[in-house]
This record gives C-alpha cells, sequence and structure tokens, in this order.
C-alpha cells in the first residue's frame, strides 16, 4: 500500500508541477505578484495531495502568530517539504537557496521572478554569496518581508545534523532583528532522496525569538540548541507513536 500510494503521488506531483510549470509561463512578464499567486496556488494543490493521496497532514505547534510577523525564520532543513510549505506559511519571504536551482527549467525561472537569495556551494565565492546574501536580505527587511534560511545549507537526516553555517550568524547582527527557530520532523514522512512518503502527521514547532543583542557565537550556539533539541524531541515523539509506519 506504502508503495501504490508513493508512485501514484509521485505520478501526480510530477505531472502537477510540469502543468502549473506551463500553464503559468505568462505571468513570468507580469508583476511579481501574480508569481505569487500562482506559487500560492501550485503548493496549496500540493498540499492537498499529500492529505489525500499519502495521508500525510501537518500542524502548526508553539506561536503560530509569529510567521505574520516580518522576521528572519531559521528552520531545520530535513526534507523537500519544507521548501515549499514555508513559502505558504509566510506572507511572501525571501529564501535563501541553492544556486543549482535556478537552473531548473520553468522551476528556476519562477524562483528568480520571486526574487530568491541564490548561495553557491563553492568555495571560492563564499565570499561574494555572504556579501549578496546580506545586501538582499538587507532590502527585503526595508521592504517588509521575512527571510527563510536553512542554517545547515543541506539536507540533514532524522537524528542526524549538519554544521551550522556562518551565514545565519552574520544576518542575526547585521539586520539586528528577531531571529525565529523553527523545528520539525518531516524527515520521518518525506525522507530526503527516496521514493517513499509515508502517511502520518508532520508537527512544525515555531519556537520563540531571539532578540538581537547577542554575540554571534553566543546567537550561534543558543540557535543550534533549541532547532537541535526540539527537532530531537518531535523526531522521537513520532516513532513512539509509530507514525513512521
Amino acid at each position: 500500500m506504502l508503495f501504490i500510494r508513493s508512485l501514484f503521488f509521485n505520478v501526480l506531483f510530477y505531472s502537477w508541477t510540469l502543468l502549473c510549470g506551463v500553464i503559468f509561463t505568462p505571468v513570468l512578464f507580469l508583476p511579481r505578484i501574480y508569481t505569487l499567486k500562482a506559487a500560492h496556488f501550485w503548493i496549496g494543490r500540493v498540499i492537498w495531495l499529500c492529505e489525500h493521496v499519502l495521508h500525510l497532514q501537518y500542524k502548526l505547534a508553539g506561536n503560530e502568530s509569529l510567521l505574520k510577523t516580518p522576521s528572519l525564520f531559521a528552520v531545520k532543513h530535513q526534507s523537500f517539504w519544507e521548501t515549499f510549505i514555508f513559502y505558504y506559511l509566510l506572507p511572501d519571504p525571501v529564501v535563501a537557496l541553492k544556486k543549482e536551482l535556478l537552473w531548473i527549467p520553468f522551476f528556476g525561472w519562477y524562483l528568480k521572478k520571486l526574487n530568491m537569495i541564490p548561495l553557491s556551494r563553492s568555495t571560492k565565492r563564499g565570499g561574494q554569496d555572504l556579501m549578496r546574501l546580506l545586501k538582499n536580505a538587507e532590502e527585503a527587511v526595508a521592504c517588509g518581508r521575512s527571510l527563510l534560511i536553512f542554517p545547515e545549507g543541506t539536507r540533514s537526516k532524522p537524528g542526524q545534523k549538519e554544521v551550522y553555517k556562518a551565514g545565519v550568524g552574520r544576518l542575526y547582527l547585521r539586520l539586528n532583528i528577531p531571529v525565529v527557530p523553527i523545528a520539525h520532523n518531516a524527515g520521518l514522512f518525506w525522507p530526503r532522496r527516496t521514493f517513499f512518503k509515508h502517511p502520518g502527521q508532520i508537527t512544525v514547532d515555531i519556537m520563540d525569538p531571539i532578540k538581537p543583542g547577542l554575540s554571534r557565537q553566543e546567537f550561534m550556539r543558543i540557535l543550534e540548541d533549541k532547532i537541535e533539541e526540539k527537532t530531537n524531541e518531535l523526531i522521537q515523539k513520532g516513532r513512539l507513536h509509530e507514525i513512521y509506519a
């Protein structure tokens, strides 16, 4: 049954994504707000597919009202799921993402139109990318937009973590705005680089913001401790309730 649901979902997901990529092409030549509406329409139907095909739902925990306040959101990265759900939950956020995503036909065109911040994996361009990140982040905050960043820079398996990159610390010092840590257990249900998607309920926990004024080292320690501790708690709860089966 898991195989059938996963197969059916993958076929519908990629078909729907390709269809939207083609039929919404004209919005790329219109003001950006229309591309934003198209993205929300695509994501809304993907959420519907998750609920009705995979039997995969999600719930928000913690302080949900923080999602409506322009802030810097630092999110645990475990799967593809959180890369689109937070663009649906947050009002027009700027997302720091891998530059390679812009090379994907159709998908990359929409990302460019939505004014995302592309970052290279090359260490040679690290300094240039950091300056672009800081500059674009300041412009986003000045326009009242939130900034979404995955501090690890890449996906980690449930129960594991990658090194938290220095960029989020530089943003914290430069922007002088609250940073909202967000943990979840999406990796249990939508694992990275796998065909199977599992039924259950993803929990997203929006934690209290870290206020400006700390040193970068202290901020990074608190951010990592908050996200990792809460993520491990959510993963353990998911496994204890046999949601992953």
